[in-house]
């Protein structure tokens, strides 16, 4: 396992227990700082409070939708500026998904997500760029 995510500050956000602790269990290896949150108010308070390189956010939660949790942790940002979003969600909707993007999500995956691909996004959106020759 590469150590791309080592240090990284995740911030994993699902109101299903299962799917957090299988994400969680997933990132464990990578060395990652990880957080939980099981709803979207939580996850906002966390976000402002350690502020995460990546937040891997349901669609759907109670107290405060993804959509909104978006739109909090990413007004004021630099569309390519920390956290990175990755959104995941069961529906297969198109509008979701534009929404979710002018939102600034950084990736838009649909439920199940196979923690491999997961792994592989997060290392992807936080790894630094190639250095230009």
């Amino acid at each position: 396992m590469s150590d791309k995510l080592k240090d990284k500050r995740i911030l994993l956000v699902d109101d299903d227990s299962d799917i957090l602790i299988s994400m969680q269990a997933a990132f464990e290896p990578t060395g990652a700082v990880i957080e939980t949150a099981s709803n979207g108010n939580k996850a906002v308070e966390l976000a402002e409070k350690h502020d995460p390189d990546l937040v891997v956010l349901d669609m759907m939660l109670p107290g405060r939708s993804g959509f909104l949790v978006l739109e909090k942790i990413k007004s004021k940002k630099p569309k390519n500026a920390k956290p990175f979003v990755i959104m995941i969600t069961g529906n297969q909707g198109a509008r979701h998904k534009m929404y979710a993007e002018s939102l600034g999500v950084s990736e838009y995956l649909n439920k199940p997500v196979k923690l491999d691909k997961l792994i592989a996004t997060a290392e992807r959106l936080l790894s630094p760029p190639p250095a230009a020759v």
